[in-house]
């Protein structure tokens, strides 16, 4: 901490303390520069002092501090108003503003002292010259936290009405309010349109466009722009996580969690920021707060999770249940003191009904890590219950049951099996009721299927009622049945000796005539997909030519069985459908992908035309990564869109994960970054449902941050990717992708500004990296952490990152590389003190290596690209040597060190007039900055000739830019850079002909 020993000391660690993070620390610090500065003696010093604490305490949670600072500052303005220069009294009377704000948000000062202190802003105004809006925009925020409508709205058009001058507030803040205003009014879509500006990114300031993203949540899901939303959460929290000043708008992303099903991020919200809970210093904020925190404790409770831990108030745990009682009394409570202050009951009708809000999305995925409550989500891939024919509670007839029962396992529908529990059900519930041995044999069977890997033993239960009920077939297929479930249990010897005899004694039976096809077709489904088993479990991909023989005979035999018998069956038909997708399978293992893409293919379009869309999901799924493999993307795209069609509500969480991953990939191969993120978005969301987040969810979140940066939705992809790295692991997922998930996030976090944190995240990637044998990823990384570095500040540690890049630049034999690292290096140095040398001896090594690099060449390509980088180095070189030019140094000093830089940038405009027209913009940027310096040297002449050989370049242009396309290109940068450079070119001239003439 600096020492306080004069007024510009003062200043700078004021400065310092203005840098640091929002909190008490920061607060503190500005009543300890007060002290100093009064200790100086010197009226500015104090009216400074007082003016940076009332900064501090406004944008921190201890705003009620502000009035006793402000009241001083009024004073002494009042006393002595010569004490202030032209910036304070500015300050002075901007401030008036907050203290308005401030009185509001404050219960315990009377309404009237806030009208009172309105009347007193608009005297002053007055008196000062300045316009009344800001003083009728105070008076719309005292009407309309009144509720106040009819005098809010004449406020709010005498505000829009009246000039903006130096008092307004600046178009970012305006436009919130005003929107504000609108959504208020139930005008959501206008409310989007007045923010549309600084959504977009065309006015911001310290407190936008954090606000507005956080205000749009809710007009956004009621009009049913959901991605939007979305986007404006996971971009706007990121803003306001580290404010803490900004509790309202951190209670609306809570809120925006609440109402779009994700319950559990906003439990993580408010664990984040444990003092929200306890903050007095702006109550309306608590107020905010605490309503959310009800609304989103009675969701929780809905959701059957009342007893639930959830974070709350230091010093005790709470469950959901108890958190929701205690924020709503507090909550309540609050908004009494301000309705007593108001007169109203405004305030109070506001929270409840902020905490009575019903969902307005049963589920918006958001991307990034949160379980859904156990209790809220369904159980991964569980189908809606069916409806049943006949409720249950007005006394349904058995028959009618039974009957819908039998439809549905007749027709593979799905459901079926709980069809059959409810039959059993019934059938218990009601006296003297006792079900026909097949009706019973059916029950055990669907009981068995419902069962899985464990239901063996029910389905020789099944088969023994089966025989019973005089049905000697369908008792051998339900052994067959049996012994299938034993091979899924990896007893496929075993499965197999017990499929024999039930194999052997249905063809007898068949042969004799007494069981139908559906039966016989049973048990040779049966053993066929037991030798598949076999062949699934047998090692390597090329499975023995006998086990593939033996398993593609089993199912010839299906076939030639049931093929062209199936009529009407859909039993049937679906024995042939899956009879194909096994030889499918088979083909794929003999080393015939094109022929097992086709039977695929064919199975899951008979699966289709039976009416049983659901079971070629899986045949769809397999022809896709068949088709990829083959490298026919096109048809790997459709059959993974026909995938997720066909499997509707019936398809499991984890494998709709998959599908929508795939896609993703897919999509994302042919460059369609938006559609790939949103499935890359749902494969996420689903993978959290499946309880495979940290698995499958981490992975889907890291393609998902990736095709995010693709649209440079930066602080979106930061939010999801830094959510992923909480869960990959190379172990998982493989170091690559750690690394390059730390790679775009780094990526991401330098275009937010955020440099040290993107160094972080590159030297942590560069680190793993230094382990792989091929070394150019960790060069590059290196670079980049070095970049950071530099934007972040930290200049020692920048240049010993550049110099480890330029090592393993050179180890790489990477030339370009190598001489970046050395300017960079160079342009580090010259900003530290008495760095010129070092600067200059940098640069002149980056000339030397590309020169090196030039005579070892034996490549004419790499000769050329070696020219371009030495007149990019000479180029750098002399705008360095200009910078050099001390301003204290003699003349002598100064005109030397700028004929050294003409040197070095006509020596780069030589090496970019050898490459020609291909380097015709770096050539005429070099003859410019040679030009400016003639003029800088007293040579006007010299000047005027190179701005004249500039015009003469982009002579052909003319004045149709749109001629610039035979620069190569016809973008429209190409258009803009000429433009550029014939208006700068234009000015140079001018400017030397002026010198002539003086």
């Amino acid at each position: 901490m600096s020492e306080i020993t004069d007024f510009d000391s003062l200043r700078r660690a004021m400065a310092e303390n203005g840098e640091q993070p929002e909190g008490p620390a920061r607060n503190a610090r500005a009543e300890q520069l007060l002290l100093e500065a009064e200790r100086l003696g010197i009226p500015l010093a104090v009216i400074e002092a007082l003016g940076h604490q009332l900064k501090v305490y406004n944008y921190s949670s201890e705003k009620a501090k502000m009035f006793v600072p402000f009241a001083r500052l009024l004073r002494m303005w009042d006393e002595r108003p010569e004490d202030f220069d032209e910036y304070e009294t500015h300050s002075l009377h901007w401030v008036f503003k907050w203290m308005s704000a401030g009185m509001l948000d404050q219960p315990h000062v009377p309404l009237a002292s806030v009208e009172k202190w309105l009347g007193e802003m608009e005297h002053r105004y007055r008196l000062a010259g300045h316009s009344a809006r800001a003083v009728r925009s105070a008076e719309f925020s005292v009407a309309a936290h009144v509720g106040d409508v009819e005098r809010a709205e004449r406020a709010f058009t005498a505000w829009l009405a009246a000039d903006r001058d130096t008092m307004a507030d600046c178009h970012a803040c305006e436009l919130h309010g005003q929107g504000w205003w609108q959504a208020e009014r139930g005008r959501d879509a206008e409310a989007l349109a007045v923010w549309a500006p600084v959504l977009e990114g065309e006015y911001t300031c310290a407190h936008e466009p954090h606000t507005v993203l956080a205000s749009s949540l809710l007009p956004l899901l009621r009009l049913s722009r959901v991605e939007e939303a979305r986007a404006h959460h996971l971009r706007g929290f990121r803003l306001v996580r580290s404010m803490e000043s900004m509790r309202g708008a951190y209670a609306d992303h809570v809120e925006f969690c609440a109402l779009t099903g994700n319950e559990a991020r906003g439990l993580e919200l408010l664990a984040e920021r444990p003092a929200y809970f306890t903050d007095e210093g702006h109550p309306h904020s608590k107020l905010e707060f605490l309503s959310v925190v009800v609304l989103l404790m009675e969701r929780l409770s809905e959701l059957g999770l009342a007893g639930q831990r959830v974070p709350g108030p230091a010093g005790r745990e709470w469950t959901a249940v108890e958190l929701a009682g205690h924020a709503r009394a507090e909550a309540l409570a609050l908004a009494a003191r301000f309705d007593e202050r108001n007169g109203t009951s405004y305030v109070s009708g506001r929270a409840r009904a902020r905490m009575a809000q019903r969902p307005l999305v049963e589920r918006l995925p958001l991307g990034v890590r949160a379980a859904r409550p156990a209790s809220a989500a369904a159980a991964p891939g569980a189908p809606d219950p069916a409806p049943a024919v006949v409720q249950e509670a007005v006394e349904p007839d058995l028959a009618v049951l039974i009957a819908e029962a039998q439809r549905l396992s007749d027709t593979l529908q799905p459901h079926a099996v709980e069809a059959w529990a409810r039959v059993a059900r019934l059938a218990e519930e009601v006296e003297g009721v006792e079900l026909e041995a097949r009706d019973r044999a059916e029950i055990a069977d669907h009981e068995a299927i419902g069962l899985g890997p464990e239901g063996a033993e029910a389905f020789e239960h099944a088969a023994e009622l089966y025989a019973q009920a005089g049905d000697p077939g369908e008792a051998l297929a339900a052994r067959a049945r049996a012994a299938y479930v034993r091979a899924l249990a990896g007893e496929i010897d075993e499965a197999l000796a017990a499929v024999a005899e039930p194999y052997d004694r249905v063809l007898a039976l068949y042969a004799e005539g007494d069981t139908e096809v559906p039966q016989a077709a049973g048990v040779l489904m049966g053993r066929a997909r037991i030798l598949m088993r076999r062949v699934h479990e047998a090692e390597g991909e090329m499975v023995d030519e006998a086990v593939l023989a033996e398993a593609e005979a089993a199912v010839r035999e299906l076939l030639a069985l049931v093929d062209g018998r199936a009529g009407n069956d859909v039993r049937l038909a679906a024995r042939v459908a899956e009879g194909h997708a096994m030889l499918a399978e088979l083909a794929t293992h003999s080393g015939n992908p094109e022929a097992g893409a086709e039977l695929f293919a064919r199975a899951a379009a008979e699966f289709i035309e039976t009416g049983l869309p659901w079971f070629a999901v899986e045949y769809e799924a397999r022809l896709a990564g068949l088709a990829h493999q083959l490298g026919d993307m096109r048809e790997a795209e459709r059959a993974l869109r026909a995938a997720l069609e066909h499997g509707g509500p019936y398809l499991e969480a984890v494998g709709r994960a998959q599908l929508h991953l795939q896609l993703a990939e897919v999509v994302g191969g042919r460059g369609e970054a938006e559609e790939a993120a949103e499935h890359a978005l749902e494969a996420a969301h689903w993978a959290d449902e499946a309880g495979a987040g940290p698995t499958l969810g981490a992975w889907a979140r890291h393609q998902l941050g990736g095709f995010l940066v693709r649209q440079g939705r930066w602080a979106e992809a930061a939010e999801v990717l830094e959510s992923a790295l909480a869960e990959l692991t190379a172990e998982t997922h493989g170091d690559g992708a750690v690394v390059q998930t730390q790679w775009w996030l780094g990526d991401c976090l330098s275009e937010l500004g955020e440099h040290r944190d993107a160094a972080e995240r590159r030297l942590q990637a560069a680190e793993i990296a230094r382990h792989w044998p091929e070394q150019h990823d960790h060069a590059t990384l290196a670079h980049l952490a070095a970049e950071s570095l530099g934007q972040a500040g930290l200049r020692t540690e920048a240049d010993q990152a550049y110099a480890r890049a330029g090592e393993l630049w050179r180890g790489l034999g990477n030339v370009h590389g190598l001489v970046r690292s050395l300017r960079a290096r160079a342009w580090l140095a010259l900003r530290t003190e008495d760095g010129t040398d070092a600067a200059r001896d940098l640069m002149t090594r980056a000339v030397e290596e590309c020169a090196d690099a030039f005579d070892a060449a034996d490549d004419d390509e790499a000769r050329l690209r070696l020219v371009a980088e030495l007149g990019h180095t000479h180029r750098q070189f002399g705008d360095l040597l200009a910078r050099s030019a001390a301003e204290d140094a003699d003349d002598d000093s100064i005109r030397a060190t700028l004929d050294e830089a003409l040197s070095q940038m006509a020596e780069a405009v030589a090496v970019f007039v050898a490459l020609g027209e291909d380097a015709v913009h770096a050539r005429t940027g070099a003859e410019l900055a040679a030009g400016w310096l003639e003029t800088d040297l007293g040579r006007p002449a010299a000047a005027a000739a190179r701005a004249r050989a500039v015009l003469r370049a982009y002579a052909y242009a003319g004045d149709d830019a749109d001629t610039a396309a035979d620069l190569g290109g016809g973008e429209e940068t190409e258009d803009e850079t000429v433009r550029a450079r014939r208006a700068e070119a234009e000015q140079l001239l001018h400017a030397a002909e002026e010198q002539k003439d003086r």
